[in-house]
């Protein structure tokens, strides 16, 4: 048996609402300034009707977990819950994606002159800067930055020598830490941090999952046993109502008086009492399992009949369970043990954070600008009494990119806490965390042991109590086969005949209870193992 179950059939909201691709691609813009739908559309139970046959919701304990996969709400919820941690990664990667920036202004100035120096009497000047930056953070610490910046001025002033002025620069800077945050190791962290949680909540995920199935699978045997209860007090029933029967002919012949019938009538009310009880506790197990199916959802197979195809019959192995065995087992499979063990790995690179903050904020500055003018060239003395020498923009290229006028710069740039108790403090409290929870691993480990080792005495107890059960039902049997022979000879009277029903249903009682118990225990086994979606099939993916 195989039941696969992918998160993506869980994803509620659609994908038109996340960006997936970078600029300058055709989708980016499509993704970026579409509508974000909010709209939450949940989904139908599936698999249900599949499993109606002659108007009945046929459910084998493979069926059941099947639906159960596909339709419990808990479980549904659970799976989402892995979201949250693989959105965390992306977000620990945003530190490295580049951003691009682009601004023009445009500002026209017209003010009195106050000095001969103004070149007119009303000083009028336009100007257009325009920048275009590209900046990124590499993995390594190193921060980078590009810009490119072009402005064109014009003034009314007779002194001006271009005019329009066009300028254009291209600069780069980098920043390169070499003390704290030096290296892809210590600037990766918040990733990795992030990637050891996503695989802790997959351990809480499978673990709780765990939890959920057991759950569900134990609703199954509720239904069985009070299937089996009900059987029980029926048969009970009948032979209350065989023996009333019986009782009134001896009346009605004379054989016995009126005293005696209270007895057999009594023991028949008892057991039509024991019979509505049997029912009304089998509605109310069939509506939790109803639940667990998603069959209250659907109009049309909240009311159908249940009928379950698992036998509460199993063959009891007589050969023991090796304990230490299935210890050892739980031990390599246990979810929350894994869990525990990966918080371990998170200390350690919370403690590498923490270690890092107490370095002292050394990095390596340095910038390259390069950068040319151009426009029309009044070369005559006197400022613009002469024609202009035409000339534009490709003249500041032509410099810019000759790299005739350049301007360069290196730094280095030092930031020495004196005292730094915030550092203290974060690298207390990360020690202490990994304190706590080596702690957890181990504490993780000893309930597991002890856990395991309960659970296989109770398969063992269950297994016994089922063998002494059957032994005590055969019993009962042959003491009330025997008790009706004597009445039959008349040796005996009737109570004693009602005293061997009552013990066999008893009995027959005893032997469902020890039969679903075993089921149960090996369930419970399964789970404290940690092995039971495994057991039943179940694969996340």
């Amino acid at each position: 048996m195989l039941i696969r179950s992918t998160l993506a059939a869980f994803l509620l909201l659609g994908a038109a609402a996340a960006q997936t691709d970078s600029f300058p691609k055709p989708s980016y813009f499509r993704e970026t300034f579409a509508r974000t739908e909010t709209r939450v559309e949940l989904k139908d139970p599936v698999k249900l009707k599949e499993l109606v046959v002659d108007g009945k919701l046929d459910l084998s304990l493979k069926s059941y977990l099947e639906v159960v996969m596909a339709n419990n709400t808990d479980i549904q919820l659970q799976l989402l819950t892995l979201e949250t941690p693989k959105d965390a990664i992306m977000r620990a990667m945003s530190m490295w994606d580049p951003s691009a920036s682009a601004s023009f202004n445009s500002t026209r100035s017209t003010s009195p002159a106050v000095t001969a120096l103004a070149g007119a009497s009303t000083s009028v000047s336009l100007n257009q800067p325009a920048n275009f930056g590209f900046n990124e953070t590499m993995p390594s610490g190193l921060q980078y930055s590009v810009g490119y910046a072009a402005s064109k001025g014009t003034t009314n002033s007779s002194f001006a020598t271009l005019n329009p002025s066009l300028s254009s620069a291209l600069s780069i800077n980098f920043t390169q830490p070499l003390l704290r945050n030096r290296g892809a190791a210590v600037n990766r962290l918040n990733l990795m941090m992030a990637r050891s949680r996503y695989g802790i909540a997959g351990s809480t995920l499978k673990n709780n999952l765990i939890q959920l199935i057991n759950g569900a699978e134990n609703a199954y045997w509720d239904v069985v046993q009070a299937r089996e209860n009900l059987r029980v007090a029926e048969s009970a029933r009948k032979l209350a109502e065989d023996s009333l029967a019986l009782s009134q002919k001896e009346l009605d012949l004379g054989a016995i008086s009126k005293l005696d019938i209270y007895n057999p009538q009594q023991q028949l009310a008892n057991a039509k009492l024991t019979v509505s009880q049997a029912r009304f506790a089998l509605d109310q197990v069939e509506n939790a399992l109803r639940k667990q199916i998603g069959a209250d959802l659907d109009p049309d197979i909240r009311r159908t009949p249940l009928e379950l195809t698992e036998s509460v019959d199993t063959a009891v192995d007589s050969a023991p369970l090796d304990a230490e065995r299935h210890v050892e087992r739980a031990l390599a499979a246990r979810p929350d043990l894994k869990a525990a063990v990966q918080s371990l790995n998170t200390d350690d690179m919370q403690i590498r954070q923490a270690k890092n903050e107490f370095l002292p904020n050394l990095s390596l500055t340095g910038s390259y600008t390069t950068q040319g003018v151009g426009g029309n060239l009044y070369a005559g003395s006197g400022g613009q009494s002469g024609p202009p020498i035409p000339g534009g923009f490709g003249d500041s290229l032509s410099q810019m990119f000759g790299f005739g006028y350049p301007v360069y710069s290196f730094g280095l740039n030092l930031s020495l806490p004196i005292r730094n108790r915030a550092a203290v403090a974060d690298m207390a409290d990360a020690l202490v965390q990994k304190k706590r929870d080596a702690l957890t691993v181990r504490d993780t480990r000893q309930a597991i042991r002890l856990s395991v080792l309960n659970a296989v005495s109770n398969v063992e107890s269950s297994k016994e109590s089922l063998k002494l059960a059957l032994v005590a039902r055969d019993f009962a049997a042959k003491y009330l086969d025997a008790e009706n022979q004597k009445f039959q000879l008349g040796s005996e009277p009737m109570q004693f005949v009602l005293q061997a029903q009552t013990q066999l249903s008893q009995a027959e009682s005893a032997v469902v209870q020890a039969q679903v118990g075993l089921r149960r225990n090996l369930l419970n086994l399964f789970t404290q193992t940690g092995e039971l979606l495994d057991e039943r099939g179940i694969a996340i993916q």
